[in-house]
């Protein structure tokens, strides 16, 4: 089948020149007959994705820890850990917030006295780091999840950090105990500051990045009792919702309606049916909230959560008596 025809096509299947199960290089492409522009064609199609900057696989391949390896060794040379949001997208797929649909440059880092890496795919430079703060997966060397949650917690913005140690934490590599233990070796380095603040907060529960940002936004303001992540709700016997964030004594809860799962038709029938019935049949007084309540100049999370929580205090003794 011509290369031209391709985008008519369900998925890409045998008759496409490069390999169905791994990723493959710009380079290889183009040696394999498939220009820059069939390129460009066929990820418009939705046919092809890219993992990073230069690195691409067909749409249907699953996303997993060996998937993602094989992308990175395509640029990773020799002599060289993989750090940061790179290692943390190795160990657990995750990007920050708002990346999700781009592709961000591989962070690269050489020990002491090895220079910085001259490639504008990578981000690089020097780092300190022990043998217990690297492990090897599929050939790669990159920092364990643990150091990865350190770094994150000191070099990320805030709200991005809060969502990587909370994902982090969720792999169960390593326990909360250790998280905070190890937070002073970094003393005086920079970023410290911000990881002795979030360490404390960071909670495997939440489910998002998102979500981690309105529990941040939360425990900011001291004045309100803080939230408890992924409150569970039965419904029937046997069958339990989870509200995002909620304060259960007083029955009031915040939930994150991101635009991948809350945007469809079916996606708010269901989210509105679930909402509906909690707040009629439990009392609960439930704010949902989006990414401009959370970012940028239409942000409001705060006044939504201290009026939310004002209006639950007042209204609790009702709520609980009908």
């Amino acid at each position: 089948m011509s290369l031209l025809l391709l985008p008519s096509v369900p998925l890409l299947g045998e008759e496409f020149p490069l390999p169905l199960d791994r990723p493959f290089s710009t380079a290889q492409a183009a040696e394999a007959g498939i220009s820059k522009k069939v390129l460009a064609r066929l990820h418009r199609a939705g046919l092809l994705r890219r993992m990073l900057r230069g690195v691409h696989v067909v749409a249907q391949a699953p996303d997993d820890l060996l998937l993602r390896a094989r992308a990175l060794a395509l640029v990773v040379p020799d002599g060289v850990v993989v750090v940061d949001w790179t290692a943390m997208w190795l160990h657990t797929g995750m990007l920050p917030f708002g990346h999700h649909v781009e592709v961000p440059p591989v962070s690269l880092f050489r020990l002491p006295g090895r220079g910085r890496l001259r490639n504008n795919l990578c981000v690089s430079g020097e780092r300190a780091l022990i043998a217990e703060d690297v492990t090897v997966i599929h050939g790669l060397v990159v920092t364990t999840e643990l150091r990865t949650a350190w770094d994150l917690g000191r070099f990320s913005r805030r709200d991005d950090a809060i969502g990587g140690l909370d994902r982090l934490l969720r792999t169960e590599a390593f326990t909360r105990d250790e998280l905070l233990s190890g937070v002073e070796r970094f003393a005086r380095q920079r970023g410290v500051v911000q990881l002795r603040d979030l360490a404390p907060l960071a909670d495997p529960r939440s489910q998002s990045g998102p979500e981690s940002v309105v529990r941040l936004r939360w425990t900011d303001l001291s004045s309100l009792p803080r939230p408890t992540p992924q409150v569970p709700i039965e419904h029937t016997p046997g069958g339990t919702w989870w509200l995002d964030l909620g304060v259960p004594e007083l029955r009031f809860a915040v939930e994150y309606d991101g635009e991948e799962f809350h945007t469809s038709e079916s996606d708010l029938y269901h989210d509105a049916e679930r909402r509906d019935w909690i707040r009629k049949h439990r009392r609960w007084i439930i704010e949902p909230v989006r990414r401009h309540n959370l970012f940028g100049p239409t942000r409001d999370i705060e006044r939504i959560l201290i009026q939310g929580v004002t209006e639950a205090r007042r209204s609790i003794g009702a709520r609980l008596e009908r």
